[in-house]
């Protein structure tokens, strides 16, 4: 499924391939998060036309619960339900089970849950979420996994890592065992955990690596822990995963935190930063962060950035995107968040281009700084 294309020399930056029956993802790459079978504010269209979004992500816990898996069958999955023609990764829902932490109980056979709907009681056990992404026939599924809150003790972790691990194995089993449903292939990652333990993380991203998933995620981060000891635990669990193999970082994150995780070794990111952030009026630039409601932008009858390739920095000038913003008008946050999610993807060809000239380690601390700067 993954090929590795080339090795950054002085980072461990990669260049690779992932290839699914709905199409091949140039690697590094960012994944638009579409919750509930939408990327918020954006459509289907923009994604291709306008974001050339390669791949995103829907939530298995969001789907479950609303449409159901009852209607998902009957639209043929989740790629004809919204007709989508690309590829698509499912997550388990076990990021937002750990959400839960007050209606949810962590059992052997796996986790009871109430929904945050109607509170409705239900339950997720590795193999059931198999059938629901098969339900979903999303081209990448993810195993039901805990993750542990930051800060966690040390028996937390170690207790938490070892259902996760028990739970993978029967994950694999059901997923091995059973067919996809609507005539493509699917495949299945593992998801490393061990909370910010390095002995943990170790032993979990061995673990993760003699099983045959076709890839694997590092899940547990981005809770809460400092970005410091985030890169830490990324940079020491990519020393363990084997190279023919993709890396997903879970929940990650800002322009900033993917460049310093790709130097890491890191190969597929999702966050709702981009479009959640565009929807609180700040959007992400080549030249930092733009505080959209500031008043400052109030008579900046100037465009943004010229070059650049979305109407936020191209079309419109400041004072009126300002205004759409401040006055929460839909057409502004619609704008806000295709331009967020065209940044985002801009920065990943950026990341793939530097990697291929063997210039990203020249390259990306200035990148960092300069994406992180506040306007």
């Amino acid at each position: 499924m993954y090929t590795l294309k080339k090795e950054s020399s002085s980072t461990k930056a990669r260049l690779g391939e992932l290839k699914t029956d709905h199409g091949v993802i140039q690697t590094p790459i960012f994944m638009p998060v579409g919750t509930l079978g939408t990327v918020k504010g954006v459509s289907q269209h923009d994604l291709v036309e306008k974001i050339h979004a390669q791949i995103i992500l829907g939530n298995t816990y969001h789907l479950y619960l609303r449409p159901g898996m009852d209607i998902m069958y009957e639209a043929g999955g989740l790629h004809e339900f919204m007709k989508w023609d690309k590829p698509i990764l499912t997550d388990s829902g076990g990021y937002q089970i750990f959400s839960l932490s007050e209606n949810r109980k962590l059992e052997e056979e796996g986790a009871f849950f109430k929904s945050h709907i109607d509170g409705s009681k239900h339950l997720f056990t590795p193999e059931n979420v198999v059938e629901t992404q098969r339900t979903l026939g999303s081209d990448i599924m993810m195993i039901l996994d805990e993750c542990p809150p930051y800060p966690s003790s040390y028996e937390y972790a170690k207790n938490s890592m070892g259902l996760t691990h028990r739970w993978a194995k029967r994950g694999r089993k059901h997923f091995l065992e059973t067919e996809a449903r609507y005539g493509h292939k699917q495949h299945q990652f593992g998801i490393v955990q061990g909370g910010t333990y390095k002995d943990l993380r170790i032993e979990s991203s061995k673990f993760m690596a003699d099983q045959d998933f076709e890839g694997i995620a590092i899940g547990g981060l981005s809770v809460g822990e400092p970005i410091p000891l985030m890169y830490e635990m990324a940079d020491l669990n990519t020393d363990y995963l084997p190279k023919q193999k993709a890396r997903y970082l879970m929940g990650v994150g800002t322009p900033g935190n993917l460049i310093e995780c790709v130097a890491r070794g890191i190969d597929m990111f999702d966050c709702v930063m981009p479009t959640r952030n565009a929807r609180n009026g700040t959007i992400f630039t080549r030249n930092g962060k733009v505080n959209l409601r500031n008043a400052k932008w109030k008579n900046h009858h100037e465009f943004l950035d010229p070059d650049f390739p979305s109407d936020v920095c191209n079309k419109y000038t400041m004072a009126y995107i300002h205004h759409l913003i401040k006055h929460n008008e839909i057409f502004g946050l619609v704008m806000a968040s295709i331009h967020n999610l065209t940044f985002y993807l801009w920065l990943m060809e950026q990341i793939r281009e530097h990697i291929a000239n063997d210039t990203f380690a020249e390259w990306y601390p200035s990148m960092v700084k300069q994406v992180e700067t506040k306007l």
